[in-house]
């Protein structure tokens, strides 16, 4: 596990930015896992620039996001569907028949929705990177605390925090989905790599948790510690508990060293 601390939100964007450049410049049909969320706009927002700037095309690029509430309308613009559109797909060269969501409606059956994105992940032969954010109690994905390690894409009922903490999206008068279908924790773990990121002092304690503490249910991104290729990117905010902060800066100056001689990305 790769930690870097950054100043502020926008060092942490364009941080990631630059990773996702590289990897689509070294691979360029590879298999992108998006995520939506606050957490995410700012990189989404360096990508179009970059795509604009002509140094990054999504042309044969291939994605899966995360999660899509359940029984929500494409078009309705609280979907996630609606959401990378609005942040990325429209801005971008990318095939929008290539990017795929965990969708179900009331009409289908969660499970069989559930495997039929596993398998069409399989058929892509994987996800290559895998972005992240974190939420307050430890999610990733809608993964809430007390969600099975080994889980595979299905659906999943909110938690009260993760419905108060994603109320401020919604209107007064909009009704806020209290399910939504998720890649599950194994299935994340699968991914080649795993870039996260997470800004906020609001996050720092569920930073500290997935870092240094037990792997637990309870903070589903604990399970990133078993995977082998996984990038932390915080601001200080977030980094704001760890106690172990000079180490990881120290550690991040000797990985620059060896990144600019190797690459960031050494299996491309």
């Amino acid at each position: 596990m790769q930690v870097i601390i950054l100043d502020d939100e926008q060092h942490v964007s364009s941080h990631a930015a630059d990773w996702v450049q590289e990897l689509v410049n070294k691979k360029n049909d590879a298999v992108l896992g998006l995520a939506t969320g606050s957490t995410p706009i700012n990189l989404y927002k360096n990508l179009v620039k970059l795509h604009k700037e002509q140094q990054l095309s999504f042309k044969n690029i291939s994605s899966f996001n995360l999660d899509e509430y359940y029984n929500i309308d494409p078009q309705n613009p609280q979907s996630y569907r609606s959401f990378m559109n609005e942040n990325l797909f429209d801005h971008v060269d990318i095939d929008k028949s290539k990017t795929h969501l965990p969708t179900c409606n009331k009409d289908q059956n969660p499970r069989a929705q559930g495997l039929i994105y596993e398998q069409q992940i399989k058929d892509h032969n994987g996800i290559d990177l895998q972005i992240l954010g974190l939420g307050a109690n430890g999610h990733i994905g809608f993964n809430e605390p007390t969600s099975s390690l080994s889980s595979r894409t299905r659906i999943k009922t909110l938690t009260k925090q993760t419905l108060i903490d994603n109320s401020r999206l919604f209107k007064p008068d909009e009704e806020q989905p209290k399910m939504a279908m998720t890649m599950g924790i194994a299935t994340i773990m699968e991914s080649r790599y795993v870039l996260l990121m997470a800004t906020g002092k609001n996050k720092a304690q569920a930073v500290k948790d997935m870092i240094t503490g037990p792997v637990s249910a309870m903070c589903p991104a604990s399970m990133l510690q078993m995977h082998e290729n996984v990038v932390i990117i915080l601001d200080k905010e977030a980094a704001s508990e760890l106690e172990n902060q000079e180490y990881f800066d120290f550690a991040e100056q000797q990985n620059t060293l060896i990144s600019d001689l190797h690459g960031l990305l050494h299996n491309y």
